[in-house]
């Protein structure tokens, strides 16, 4: 059933992108000046998770590269690479310069580093960028001439709120592309190109992705994880057709597999305020940034523990209810599958 599994992924970048050609369209004018060997502005990409952000990112400069292949595309997620070091490193391989570099090597030399290799034009996507632990990098990346910058988060307003001043002032200019959630058809759209490509002929019916559509509420990676678990399914009974009834398995097996991708890639930190909510069931602020306290090596400011908060909200993993004083955190709970 299925004949190319790599399309049924999240990280799959589709040769063509429906329904978000005006945004393309803003962000690809942005990082022009790239093939004239200037340096384009910042550039933002905001929405809500599900929304095609990455992809976008990936696409346009993908199709950037192919106009000019001087230009070097280093895409580095955040939620990973949260560290100054870390992105400075990712940099350096996109120009073939991190050879010899061990986690003992000075962050400056890595800076450095990058300084010197100035000989061809590096557009980096910072992807979940308000996962950085280190905004100071962006004031480091700023000041490298060569260096262009497609910056991806949720929300402006709470991005900026992590910038310091030097950092803030220096990104204010740049083009904003604003994502909002997918209709229904958009997103039945999207799973009918993903079914021609990774699938085979009628195996899935229009019925069936606009069932699909419906239960992803917007979210492209929830509709696409969906179509791989159903597909998968289908495919370790060997059938050759998707039944309604395994599609009905595939919607709380696939949101529960995205959920618990997205818990296990948890930085530490967050990761440990996770854990203190589900094991209080719900806890006050107050008490959450005690227990926190407690676990963590050198724990973070209760401003920086807000802000992860926020972002863990943005992924349905915990939630707040309540107004100042009488405000909890709780976990977003999950569906339980019993998998056949």
């Amino acid at each position: 059933m299925i004949v190319d599994d790599r399309v049924l992924t999240e990280a799959f970048v589709p040769s063509e992108v429906v329904h978000r050609h005006e945004e393309i369209s803003r962000l690809s004018e942005a990082v022009e000046p790239l093939l004239s060997g200037g340096r384009a502005d910042p550039a933002f990409l905001f929405g809500p998770t599900g929304v095609g952000k990455t992809c976008i990112a990936r696409y346009t400069l993908d199709q950037l590269a192919e106009r000019r292949p001087s230009i070097r595309v280093a895409y580095v997620n955040c939620w990973q690479e949260y560290t100054r070091f870390r992105v400075l490193y990712s940099l350096l391989e996109a120009v073939d310069q991190a050879y010899d570099v061990h986690r003992s090597t000075a962050q400056d030399e890595l800076y450095g580093r990058l300084r010197s290799a100035d000989e061809a034009p590096i557009v980096v996507i910072l992807d979940e960028v308000d996962q950085l632990e280190e905004s100071e990098v962006l004031y480091d990346v700023h000041r490298l001439p060569h260096v262009s910058v497609v910056l991806v988060a949720n929300r402006e307003e709470e991005l900026f709120a992590r910038f310091d001043d030097r950092v803030r002032s220096r990104f204010r200019a740049g083009t904003r592309v604003t994502l909002d959630r997918y209709g229904v058809d958009e997103l039945v759209a999207i799973l009918a190109e993903r079914v021609r490509q990774g699938l085979e002929p009628e195996s899935v019916t229009d019925e069936q992705l606009r069932r699909i559509a419906d239960a992803a509420a917007g979210d492209a990676r929830v509709a696409i994880g969906i179509l791989r678990s159903a597909a998968t399914r289908a495919q370790g009974r060997g059938d050759d057709r998707l039944t309604d009834s395994l599609l009905e398995d595939a919607i709380p097996d696939a949101r529960n597999a995205i959920r618990q991708k997205t818990i296990e890639n948890l930085p530490t930190h967050q990761r440990t305020l996770y854990d203190v909510i589900d094991e209080h069931g719900e806890i006050e602020p107050s008490d959450l940034y005690e227990a926190y306290e407690d676990r963590a090596d050198e724990p973070k400011t209760r401003r920086t523990v807000r802000n992860y908060l926020t972002k863990m909200a943005h992924y349905d993993l915990v939630e707040a209810t309540g107004e100042n004083r009488g405000r909890t955190y709780r976990i977003v709970e999950s569906t339980v599958v019993d998998t056949p």
